[in-house]
């Protein structure tokens, strides 16, 4: 029987009543302990409802790169477990958290795998790091757990191994990168692994999009689930907010945890939007001991919808992101976002591998150049790459030709824990994913 929280099955007023005291506890919380938030004209008791968030000013992610540890609300001897972000929009940041915000970190993604109906009879196969402060890695590990489910750290090592520790084990789940699915159905179809006589029935796909703005499989995946007969299923998080939005079986955005989080939709001035409406994220961190956040924009574009979910629960979901504010492009008089690119790529079978680059040219104007290797001759590559990106985009980036192996230095600079798609050499530009 799925486990879902007597919150998430409420009427969205009783949710609302439920944060606006969560809210105005957490306010008086970081009024008294936050050496960053005494800064700010902060007052609890002037909190009538949750529009009234309007009136606080956000935090951007400039903030916690600056005033870094001036967020931490205990002393340092309460700190359990040190984690950092990946430095995808500038230098990185740590996180600190204390024993109380693991447990949280934990329910939250035993939440993530309620979502999945994962049990106690499964086993879930870890492609993904649990070392380099990644947040993650922990947050899935300690989360599986309190399902008794059994787990595998293989992390993302060699396809041969991950396929060994899948027949020798039985894994039923994983926790992985879409993309590198991609390099495991590659490797199987290389050494004649039939993929339909594995136990795997299930995977949770981090880090990157699967879904379109329709919820529709993307690109990615739908080649996966075309070479691999496995229910994907979404998810959405960032290290900052100590919370994941995972999408359930139904597949229709992944869900917002009420007792967790505060989610807005907001407009460059900070005003919230409806429902479909796209804007920026905003969050506020509800339970969070260590560093709380007060609306935080994290600097994804999504929607949400508050529609009822098939599954019973009567939460936001939300969109998949469709970009970040940040990585906007402006190029040829056309609005691009690196998803959309990506998600182009993706569908052409002839592209192996890609990293795009965007800087300023001599007028100060955005540049795109797509690095790819492909297996075909250039000029073959040339017929069909750049009518199709025409007729999608209706504009053509300066393409560069690269081997599998520059491809791959490319997307893994040293001390990267995750691949590289996305480079911003703008002169204002920070931003790499």
């Amino acid at each position: 029987m799925t486990f879902i929280p007597e919150i998430e099955l409420e009427s969205p007023e009783r949710q609302a009543d439920f944060q606006l005291k969560k809210l105005k506890e957490l306010v008086a919380y970081v009024k008294k302990h936050s050496p960053f938030y005494q800064k700010r004209n902060l007052d609890s008791e002037s909190l009538t409802s949750l529009k009234d968030l309007e009136h606080i000013a956000t935090t951007s992610k400039e903030d916690i790169q600056l005033y870094n540890l001036d967020f931490l609300c205990v002393p340092k001897s309460s700190i359990v477990e040190y984690t950092a972000t990946s430095g995808t929009l500038g230098s990185p940041v740590s996180i600190a958290l204390t024993q109380h915000d693991l447990d949280r970190l934990a329910y939250n993604e035993y939440l993530s795998f309620e979502l999945m109906e994962i049990t106690k009879d499964d086993i879930v196969q870890f492609m993904l790091t649990l070392d380099r402060q990644f947040m993650a890695g922990i947050a899935y590990y300690l989360g599986l757990q309190k399902t008794g489910a059994a787990g595998v750290r293989t992390g993302p090592g060699l396809p041969s191994m991950q396929f060994d520790n899948i027949q020798r084990l039985g894994a039923t789940a994983l926790v992985a990168v879409p993309s590198f699915l991609i390099k495991l159905i590659e490797y199987a179809q290389k050494e004649k692994i039939d993929l339909s006589t594995l136990p795997i029935k299930k995977v949770l796909c981090i880090g990157e999009n699967i879904r379109t703005e329709t919820f529709e499989l993307n690109a990615l995946g739908k080649y996966i689930q075309e070479h691999w007969n496995v229910k994907l299923y979404s998810t959405y998080a960032s290290t900052e907010m100590q919370t994941g939005f995972t999408e359930c079986w139904h597949g229709r955005g992944g869900h917002a945890h009420p007792e967790l989080i505060i989610v807005e939709i907001i407009d460059e001035e900070g005003k919230q939007l409806g429902a479909g409406e796209y804007g920026e994220v905003c969050i506020t961190t509800l339970g969070v001991e260590g560093m709380p956040l007060l609306r935080y924009r994290t600097g994804d574009i999504c929607c949400y919808d508050d529609e009822h979910c098939a599954c019973g629960r009567t939460t936001r979901r939300l969109s998949p992101v469709m970009g970040r504010k940040k990585q906007m492009i402006k190029y040829k008089g056309t609005t691009l976002y690196p998803p959309a690119i990506f998600e182009l790529l993706n569908q052409c079978n002839f592209i192996k591998e890609y990293v795009i680059e965007v800087k300023s040219n001599e007028m100060d104007m955005d540049d795109i150049v797509l690095h790819v290797s492909t297996p075909l001759v250039v000029d073959d590559c040339e017929r069909k790459l750049k009518p199709f990106l025409q007729s999608q985009l209706r504009v053509v980036p300066v393409v560069n030709y690269l081997s599998s192996a520059e491809i791959y230095a490319m997307q893994f600079p040293e001390g990267s824990r995750k691949a590289i798609k996305f480079i911003d050499h703008r002169k204002t530009g920070l931003a790499h994913e």
